[in-house]
């Protein structure tokens, strides 16, 4: 089952991001084969970020959740998301970005 985890991020989460990126970066790569490809979203280019993307391929809503919630990046204080199920408009099509 496809899922997005949509996140929004506080501007506090850049402090948290710079000590915590190194155990991020491991923990997305550990988990490459659920969680398919995410990524900092920001404004512009040159801009802070404030949030990120996953795309996930999971069993259930509560494994997404437990991913998102497990990930060093993730506290409440700085993060939020939102979990949304994702269809695929042409699920014959294979995509490598």
């Amino acid at each position: 089952m496809r899922w997005i985890a949509l996140f929004k991020d506080s501007p506090e989460m850049m402090e948290h991001r710079k000590l915590y990126s190194k155990e991020h970066v491991e923990y997305v790569r550990e988990h490459v084969s659920e969680i398919l490809i995410g990524g900092g979203l920001k404004h512009n280019p040159d801009d802070a970020f404030v949030g990120g993307l996953w795309i996930l391929n999971v069993e259930s809503k509560a494994r997404a959740k437990e991913l998102v919630e497990n990930d060093p990046y993730f506290n409440p204080k700085y993060r939020t998301y939102k979990l949304l199920a994702w269809g695929k408009i042409l699920e014959d099509v294979s995509v490598t970005l």
